[in-house]
């Protein structure tokens, strides 16, 4: 089936000379680049199209340029690599060098593309949680405006009303710099995109520089790869610099949000998103008012601007945690040139956004509630759960698990978390990857230990849809199961094999399947 975005590339690229390219970027060539033209760029050489400039990168186990013989019989018509990869591309074939190919692969996709984004208004928003329902919100915002737009991230790759899946929360820098010349050829005027700790450390979005950018909060996630947390905040920060983005605008309910707001190198406005909060005499932005509202659908809020002026405002999803993402996309969108009214009455009216607090089957019929939610860090599961406590009449049921080869310290800590704030809880595994689930299941009950040592209501499944259908059996019809740490994802990881799942056609087959037996 052809994709509604096709190939993810321009129909209509420029064409682009292949020693101009190295002229402009000062790289030395070798091989015959006189008359060689480029029409794409791709880090892939799965992915090359006739016309198209492989960028070979050093990689964990093998050099990128391993692959520049399958890529030049693709199509590619030049490689651009370092002199370790030189020595691997075939003969005959232009080599343009450079010390660092990974730094350059956006700003050279951004050259021979003829800098997409200029031609957009650009919105990236970063930081542990809440990237993507803050990028949702702020494309809402700005379709108040924009008749046309396109969003990235850990869900999908939309432009206007097409989509697919997306690969990762940040795509490769040339994938990103061809979605943008895409966008801007379908006609769209301005785009979101999450941006990702890892993307900013790898530079993903090299070559582009954002109109606006969004932090929302910095949490334990990822220490895996950045180390510890100073290295977490410095690759974050990496989006607030000259020539990565033009302005910014900083959730200051947390030390990093507030260090950053001081560090930062480009003009930022603060938001203050808890009511009372010290720092919010200071914030240029406040909420000053908010009602979680116990009808389980949003919450309402008041937003302070820098005038003093005070905005109505509303979040179509629950608790505070998700105020603060309106509240920080309206302030975000406001930046990007939407009327700050507009902005938030369009956040308010914002569509349910797939595994975020989304609701699967609704509360009636003796069903609980059943929410889905990608909350999968300790800080995300707290917020998570006290959204969904004052919605819940009876007891609040709580599916989760940990992904395996990731932060392992973080494990027992989801135990407590769980154990202190839900009634129910059913373990279970989340993406094992390469270590045995067991294991990791272990390592939150032992944290669910240090609150519940006789593990009352405490339940262990070694099957993710086991675990829901244990969950919906314990359930009564005051009860809220709330399932977490996949949300939308489509596939389950286990040994090293991608098993399409998803945690919402679970709920859903599980009601199908009690209706036909009462049918």
């Amino acid at each position: 089936m052809t994709s509604p975005l096709g190939r993810l590339r321009p129909e209509h690229p420029p064409v682009r000379r292949v020693d101009d390219l190295a002229a402009a970027f000062g790289l030395r060539v070798d091989g015959p680049a006189e008359g060689v033209t480029a029409t794409g760029v791709t880090m892939s050489s799965a992915d090359v199209e006739p016309g198209d400039l492989f960028v070979a990168v050093p990689g964990l186990r093998v050099h990128g340029a391993r692959f520049a013989a399958e890529a030049v019989a693709r199509g590619a018509v030049a490689v651009l690599t370092d002199t370790e990869g030189a020595e691997l591309v075939p003969a005959g074939v232009p080599v343009l060098l450079t010390d660092d190919p990974r730094a350059l692969a956006g700003p050279v996709a951004a050259w021979v593309l003829d800098d997409p984004a200029s031609r957009l208004v650009t919105v990236g928003v970063t930081g542990t949680n809440g990237k993507t329902t803050t990028t949702y919100f702020v494309d809402a915002a700005l379709r108040a405006r924009h008749a046309v737009t396109a969003v990235l991230g850990t869900v999908e790759l939309r432009i206007g009303d097409d989509a697919v899946e997306s690969p990762r929360t940040t795509v490769e820098a040339p994938v990103l710099q061809s979605l943008l010349a895409l966008a801007h050829e379908r006609g769209a005027t301005a785009l979101t995109t999450e941006v990702s700790s890892h993307a900013l450390a790898l530079g993903r979005v090299g070559g582009v520089q954002f109109d606006v950018v969004g932090f929302t909060n910095l949490q334990r996630d990822h220490l895996d790869f950045h180390g510890d947390m100073e290295g977490y905040f410095r690759d974050k920060s990496r989006l607030f610099a000259p020539g990565q983005a033009r302005r910014g605008v900083v959730v200051i309910d947390d030390e990093w949000g507030r260090r950053l707001a001081q560090e930062s190198p480009i003009p930022v406005e603060t938001v203050s998103t808890r009511v009372g909060a010290p720092q919010a005499a200071q914030a240029d932005w406040a909420v000053v008012e908010a009602d979680v509202g116990l009808d389980g659908v949003g919450s309402r809020f008041v937003l302070r601007g820098p005038d003093g002026a005070r905005h109505e405002a509303h979040s179509p999803l629950p608790g505070l945690v998700n105020v603060s993402n309106a509240a920080l996309a309206v302030v975000v969108a406001h930046a990007a040139g939407v009327p700050v009214d507009a902005a938030a009455e369009a956040v308010g009216r914002a569509h349910a956004i797939p595994g975020r607090m989304e609701r699967v089957v609704e509360r009636g019929d003796g069903w609980p509630l059943c929410l889905v939610d990608y909350a999968h860090t300790p800080d995300a599961l707290e917020l998570a759960l006290e959204a969904v406590r004052p919605i819940t009449p009876g007891r609040l049921v709580l599916v989760y698990g940990s992904d395996g080869d990731r932060d392992r310290g973080k494990r027992p800590i989801m135990g407590q978390v769980g154990a202190r704030l839900a009634d129910v809880l059913v373990v279970t595994d989340e993406n094992p990857r390469s270590e045995d689930p067991a294991s990791i299941r272990a390592a939150i009950l032992e944290g669910v230990r240090d609150v519940r040592p006789d593990l009352a209501d405490v339940h262990e499944a070694t099957s993710r849809a086991q675990a829901i259908r244990e969950a919906l059996r314990l359930a009564g019809p005051d009860d809220t199961v709330i399932v977490t740490g996949k949300g939308h994802e489509p596939t389950q990881e286990i040994a090293g094999v991608f098993h399409r799942y998803n945690d919402r056609d679970v709920f859903l087959a599980a009601r199908a399947e009690r209706r036909e037996q009462h049918a």
